[in-house]
């Protein structure tokens, strides 16, 4: 099923909710505004138009845990400003610590995309006492080019954080969100988490 500027129906209706928008059936420009955001956060081609990858991103992305999820707790990859870092090298950073896999369930890269990590219906392995019952969210940053902790978030990052836990909060409405910081004694996520993501 293919959707784009023009369409109207039942499915583009369902392309709206999952977009998070007015669902009026009618896939007019603002829907195609948000198609475009949605691909290009994904790492996407950027067209407008709902094929079959995009539809696999949208339904995909957030998939609703098996577990009971109470917390989101957010986290920084502790790594310098301007540095690109993937789902990929943290895997193999905690792997070499001993983990079964990548520690956090969702990573934010600096140009605002999001990339799943550890599948969601898997307790995850990045804050001791709480993995059992929360996501976890790390973005690529946190320390200054000196190597000190700083809020280095793009504003991509910032956008699709805000975004991600919207969404999340949907789907878990009774998850607080909280940063690393607030259950250990870290920087991170080095910025306040908690107090930016209270009203959400």
């Amino acid at each position: 099923m293919t959707l784009k500027k023009g369409s109207k129906g039942t499915e583009v209706k369902e392309l709206q909710k999952l977009l998070h928008l007015y669902e009026d059936g009618i896939f007019g420009p603002i829907t195609e505004e948000a198609v475009k955001e949605f691909q290009k956060a994904n790492g996407l081609i950027v067209d407008g138009i709902v094929g079959d990858k995009t539809w696999a991103k949208l339904k995909g992305s957030l998939v609703k845990s098996s577990r009971t999820i109470n917390e989101i707790i957010v986290h920084c990859s502790a790594t310098k400003e301007g540095q690109d870092f993937t789902t990929a090298d943290i895997k193999r950073w905690h792997l070499a610590r001993g983990f079964s896999d990548i520690g956090y369930h969702y990573v934010i890269y600096r140009d605002g995309s999001v990339h799943a990590g550890r599948n969601v219906n898997i307790s995850g392995a990045h804050c001791t006492g709480h993995n059992s019952h929360s996501i976890g969210i790390c973005y690529i940053g946190g320390l200054d080019k000196n190597g000190k902790s700083k809020d280095t978030r793009t504003k991509e990052q910032v956008g699709s954080l805000l975004t991600l836990i919207s969404s999340l909060k949907k789907i878990y409405p009774k998850a607080i969100v909280y940063g690393h910081c607030n259950f250990s004694n870290k920087d991170c996520p080095c910025f306040n988490a908690k107090k930016e993501y209270k009203n959400i």
